[in-house]
């Protein structure tokens, strides 16, 4: 993060103990550890001036991210520990991080549990295998991996095309050390095993076990192992190939035969990378960012000699509230700190906070240069969203992959059950939230999910029409007594048929087909309250299939105790029994581990602890109806904006505005005009010119949005 200008704390909100601490600190560069009243590290930081870096957290408020003044709030006592120079401090804040874990740091999920593939070179007659774990060890290691089921299948493919060994034999007495062929040590005796394996025979091992292969061939094979895992490609097949030409001219055909079909192998691999390719031929890797919630998806292309060797992606959670250049930042430490290779160019689409301190880190760990860049044109910019674009969606697979996990969404529901006091587990669940933006285009949405999962197509939005100005709690309570009001209206035949012709579904999949901008522009269809109208008896809602009939097992809304109060008073005076509950974020702006719940009867919000399969489900039921609502919300406000006056002239439809503004640029325009300029736009016609003409011509029009 870049040094802010020397703040100035306020004695009278700060701790008598931390204006000690912050009086005391040195000019000079360290990492910094701030504590809660029990010792656990909230937050680990670097800094070029620890004097200026932590005294910045304790100057107005209104100068703080909401993040940042959730952590103060909190901080009880500061460590530091001064080092020599900001690199050095990096690296200190990186190993800190990664042991202690702490709750406002963004960390890399799971990042001790990634594979690598390993080729064992420390090894007589070294092996290719899988590991978990990155050490400096003389071995050479590629990755890490997200997926094992990618490692094992690039395994297999080079397993196919190399002949080396996969058994885990101790290699040392099938040839004599190395240096010392010609004359082995005294002791040493050579011991081959009785016969090779089935791996010999279907070519996929030279048996060096039975003396079928020497060293220095095998040991041509593991080169070619290691130029196909850095993307070398030309330089295997010019090997393949003069090995083949060699063999045919020696006549053994068997041989050359089986060289040809390691070359198709790996000319099959190159066809693949062609698809994506750079114009360089220095390595590179791409980095974009996609986030949502508490948690960022960091997506790597790795590019290899202009070529895709392959791509990864890596979770980041406690990322709300966190500007993008420090969670680019914190990425790349935690990544590079284990990746045994870094190229020479990083391509990204955020520039990472202390720039100049990460270059110096990387250059010390590479042993020459890096760069950073952002592109803004050119091909590389087409590298960087392309890479964006699988971000948005690998995020967007995370989080389906978890809704569809049985085991875990099952889980998660009884965890809420015994959490909230529930009765059962809560089988069908719904979520309102209210989005404006200072009082205007005031909407709300209901979001549906049953047995943990998102029920589309039972996805409400509501246009606000009660409430004048900024009161989300007003609003909250028109939505949920439009709501209900519909529910126990439900079961009057008329009734139904009424909320079946005014409430079309508006499902996620309908939203998720399109772009956000297309999304924005799509026509929808808004609940509408309905007259009381007495239910009749012996018609169920299951009959009639009207989902506003659906008691739900609980009612979420996004909101703390006012919010939940407002939701309540609703139910009472609808006498609906219904369990709810108010989710807020920690004094709002806290990263996602510590949701407050607010009960009713309760007066301490409830904390579900970290890792919790409850407290997850219960932020993606939140998080989809924040999202949900702020795309109608969108919506709403593009229709709104960008009305003119056109739209109240008869004869000019959607096509003949668009190539009345595409001709003209505005509707300003369009008035200076003359009727034959305006008659002569594609779709228009002297008549409709001239009504136009006459409609704006005069320059009284308003043209909302100009």
């Amino acid at each position: 993060m870049s040094e802010p200008s020397e703040p100035t704390a306020t004695p009278e909100r700060v701790p008598e103990k931390i204006q000690a601490i912050l009086q005391s600190l040195p000019h000079k560069p360290g990492v910094y550890l701030h504590k809660d009243a029990n010792g656990q590290i909230l937050y680990v930081g670097k800094a070029t001036s620890l004097y200026q870096r932590v005294r910045s957290y304790f100057g107005d408020p209104s100068d703080l991210s909401p993040k940042n003044r959730a952590l103060v709030a909190h901080i009880a006592d500061i460590e530091y520990i001064v080092v020599g120079s900001e690199v050095e401090a990096l690296i200190l804040e990186n190993e800190y991080i990664k042991r202690y874990q702490p709750k406002y740091n963004v960390r890399l999920r799971d990042d001790k549990n990634y594979p690598y593939i390993k080729v064992s070179l420390n090894e007589d007659f070294p092996r290719v295998y899988r590991v978990r774990s990155f050490r400096r060890d003389g071995a050479r290691y590629f990755g890490p991996y997200t997926s094992s089921g990618a490692v094992d299948a690039t395994l297999d493919l080079m397993n196919k095309i190399f002949p080396y060994r996969t058994c885990r034999y101790d290699a040392s007495a099938w040839a004599p050390p190395r240096g010392q062929e010609d004359a082995p040590p005294p002791d040493w005796k050579l011991k081959l095993l009785p016969r090779p394996c089935t791996q010999y025979f279907i070519h996929r091992c030279n048996a060096p076990c039975v003396a079928k292969v020497s060293r220095e061939q095998y040991d041509a094979v593991i080169r070619q192992v290691i130029l196909f895992l850095e993307g070398k490609h030309e330089d295997v097949l010019a090997d393949l190939r003069r090995q083949m030409d060699e063999a045919a001219e020696n006549l053994d055909f068997e041989r050359a035969a089986n060289l040809r079909d390691r070359v198709r192998a790996v000319e099959q691999v190159l066809e693949k990378q062609k698809i994506i390719s750079t114009t360089g031929a220095d390595d590179q890797d791409v980095i974009a960012l996609a986030s949502e919630g508490d948690e960022t998806c960091a997506q790597i292309f790795f590019f290899r000699g202009g070529k895709l060797m392959g791509r990864e992606f890596f979770i980041l959670q406690g990322t709300r509230d966190t500007p993008p250049g420090e969670i680019m930042l914190s990425f790349l430490q935690q990544f590079y700190d284990q990746a045994p290779h870094i190229p020479g160019e990083l391509l990204l689409d955020y520039e990472p906070d202390d720039a100049e301190a990460l270059r110096a880190w990387l250059r010390q760990k590479r042993g020459a240069a890096v760069t950073l860049s952002v592109p803004q044109r050119g091909e590389k910019t087409r590298l960087v969203a392309m890479v964006a674009q699988n971000a948005r969606e690998a995020l967007e697979q995370q989080r389906i992959k978890w809704l569809s996990d049985s085991q875990k969404t099952a889980l998660a529901l009884d965890e809420l059950r015994e959490a909230l006091n529930l009765p059962a587990p809560p089988h069908r669940i719904e979520c309102y939230d209210v989005s404006n933006i200072q009082g205007t285009s005031n909407v709300s949405a209901m979001v549906v999910f049953e047995n943990g999962r998102p029920k589309n197509s039972e996805y409400r939005r509501f246009r606000i029409k009660t409430v004048d100005g900024q009161n989300d709690v007003a609003s909250l309570q028109e939505t949920l007594r439009r709501r209900f009001k519909r529910m126990l209206n439900a079961g009057g035949e008329a009734a139904t048929e009424e909320a079946v012709a005014e409430n079309e579904a508006v499902g996620l999949e309908t939203l998720l087909s399109q772009s956000e901008g297309a999304a924005e522009g799509a026509e929808g269809v808004d609940e509408e309250p309905l007259e009381d109208i007495p239910n009749q008896d012996g018609v169920s809602a299951d009959m009639v299939g009207d989902p506003w009939a659906q008691l739900p097992d609980l009612v979420m809304v996004d909101g703390g105790r006012p919010q939940l109060n407002a939701a309540l008073a609703v139910l009472e005076e609808l006498t609906v029994s219904v369990p709810v509950i108010g989710v807020a974020k920690e004094d709002h702006g806290s990263i996602s581990t510590h949701e407050e719940i607010y009960l009713v009867g309760q007066p301490d919000p409830l904390v579900l602890p970290r890792g919790s399969q409850g407290l997850y489900l219960i932020q993606r039921v939140r998080d989809e109806a924040h999202r949900f609502a702020i795309t109608y919300h969108r919506q709403t406000r593009s229709a709104r904006t960008f009305r003119s006056v056109l739209d109240d002239i008869p004869g000019i439809g959607p096509k003949r505005k668009k190539a009345l503004i595409r001709t003209f640029g505005s509707a300003r325009a369009i008035a200076a005009a003359s009727v034959e300029d305006i008659a002569a736009v594609e779709g228009m016609t002297r008549e409709v010119a001239e009504r136009v003409k006459e409609q704006i011509g005069s320059g009284r029009a308003i043209i909302h949005g100009e």
